[in-house]
């Protein structure tokens, strides 16, 4: 069974806890460690909760008719899978990453794409382990992960609902129950009438977990509506700006928008407040003022 309340690093999730904000830089770094360490400061000075990246072997990870297709790119025209490589963190950047990261204090994690990739983070004394949704239903990583004794968030897009039942399967034959199911639309950038947040009510229902929302649109207002709705953790991908070369770059948040969101966010799960009806203190001289009593 899942469980309802989940450690991540130093912060507890659980029903009355505020949303787990993960910064995704991903691959918008393009291979830059200044570039990445520009993202974490942007994370940390807006108080998002973590930054995540993601970890492949692309002779593993890319898939082989894409290998020797050729792209133009900023270092010049080459193969999809040198592509990959030029811009792939080794050892080296995250041994840096780990570093900062604590310096700030913030946590970092990353999305492995292949085993050796789950491996290789392992090494690191990392919060949770996050489950793209292009590997949700790699049994392997899967059961590995599960093993790791690490928390799971797990994103579920591009999936039918049997295909996550499959996925909790395994996080409930293998782990101990520590996951986080991320509702996601995939496309980059989403279109907002096909976000279809409620169905995080869904999966809460049906996996009796903890959900979030894991968010590909242009704008703000989805995000805090999933937060309203009762998204324990929300993951955003970032950006130093949209006019950066990549393809994950427009459906990015800039830095002033990862500060508004952060913000909206606090407010809108502020204004949900409890189901109890009341009359607060500054209630009590209006009603007064007008009533008589």
């Amino acid at each position: 069974m899942a469980n309802k309340e989940i450690k991540l690093g130093n912060k507890i999730i659980n029903a009355n806890s505020t949303p787990y904000l993960i910064a995704e830089i991903g691959i918008n770094h393009n291979g830059d460690i200044q570039i990445a360490k520009k993202l974490i400061d942007a994370a940390n000075v807006t108080d998002w909760d973590a930054v995540k990246f993601q970890k492949r072997c692309p002779d593993i990870a890319v898939p082989e008719d894409q290998k020797g297709v050729m792209r133009d790119t900023p270092w010049g025209r080459m193969t999809y899978l040198d592509y990959k490589k030029h811009i792939e963190f080794e050892k080296e950047e995250y041994d840096y990453i780990d570093k900062y990261c604590k310096e700030k204090p913030i946590a970092w994690s990353a999305s492995p794409w292949d085993m050796p990739s789950l491996e290789f983070l392992l090494q690191y004394d990392i919060p949770f382990i996050k489950i793209a949704s292009a590997t949700n239903d790699n049994k392997e990583i899967l059961i590995e992960a599960c093993k790791s004794g690490k928390p799971l968030i797990v994103s579920t897009g591009m999936s039918t609902i049997e295909e996550i039942d499959t996925t909790v399967e395994l996080l409930e034959k293998y782990g101990n129950g520590d996951y986080i199911l991320l509702h996601t639309n995939s496309s980059y950038p989403a279109n907002e009438d096909e976000v279809n947040l409620r169905v995080m009510k869904t999966l809460e229902e049906r996996y009796d977990c903890l959900v979030g929302y894991s968010g590909h649109e242009m704008n703000l207002e989805p995000s805090v509506v999933a937060a309203a709705l009762g998204a324990k953790v929300i993951e955003r991908h970032v950006t130093l700006s949209h006019n950066m070369w990549g393809t994950d770059q427009k459906a990015s948040l800039e830095i002033h928008a990862m500060d508004m969101l952060q913000k909206r966010i606090i407010s809108a799960v502020a204004a949900m407040g409890s189901p109890e009806k009341r009359i607060y203190e500054s209630e009590v001289p209006i009603r007064k003022k007008l009533r008589g009593h």
